[in-house]
């Protein structure tokens, strides 16, 4: 009897450790964008240059996968230098204190158009964690002809509020939105 046991969950450890796939964000072909509207007239758009999702991805449901991914709040971009140093000081993102922004999943539920999922999670900025919904879209896989390995695009995007995260708090709506567009690319191949 012992020796069904133990054939049975190496069989279940088996499948189960056959049906997940790590995919990891290749950095140079992924990133995270923003738009905030300026004056209530006029979209001011940057990056987060530096930023890794993985998916553990269950290939039998993707339903089941998990979705992480880290940006390096230093590495924001807008195109204008005194700018990119105030949002990194403590008047917006505070990177000294607070560096990384993370997303983790805790449930996915299919969208309303094919390859669209609403990803449910926790997102951390300036300290602050709260629940967000964002939509996760699959874009295909294609063989990567320089590294002849298979390359999986997904996008990421949702709207949230900076005043949820307590980020830039002395800026009314008047001169900085309150609600920020975001939009990640993402390339990634199995770990």
């Amino acid at each position: 009897m012992k020796k069904l046991m133990s054939l049975l969950m190496l069989i279940m450890l088996s499948v189960s450790v056959y049906a997940q796939k790590v995919l990891v964000s290749d950095p140079a072909h992924s990133r995270i964008q923003f738009s905030v509207i300026h004056l209530t007239i006029s979209d001011i758009t940057g990056n987060f240059e530096t930023a890794n999702l993985t998916i553990n991805a269950d290939e039998k449901n993707f339903l089941n996968s998990k979705l992480t991914f880290e940006v390096d709040v230093n590495s924001i971009n807008t195109h204008i230098e005194a700018r990119d140093n105030h949002l990194r000081s403590a008047d917006f993102f505070d990177v000294a204190n607070h560096p990384k922004m993370t997303f983790t999943s805790t449930s996915i539920t299919k969208g309303s158009q094919k390859n669209y999922y609403n990803v449910n999670g926790n997102l951390t900025m300036h300290g602050v964690t709260k629940p967000v919904t964002v939509t996760l879209v699959y874009r295909g896989s294609v063989v990567n002809q320089m590294n002849k390995k298979d390359t999986h695009g997904y996008q990421v995007m949702a709207t949230i509020k900076r005043s949820d995260f307590n980020v830039g708090p002395g800026f009314p709506e008047a001169v900085i939105s309150d609600q920020v567009r975001i939009k990640g690319d993402f390339e990634l191949t199995q770990k």
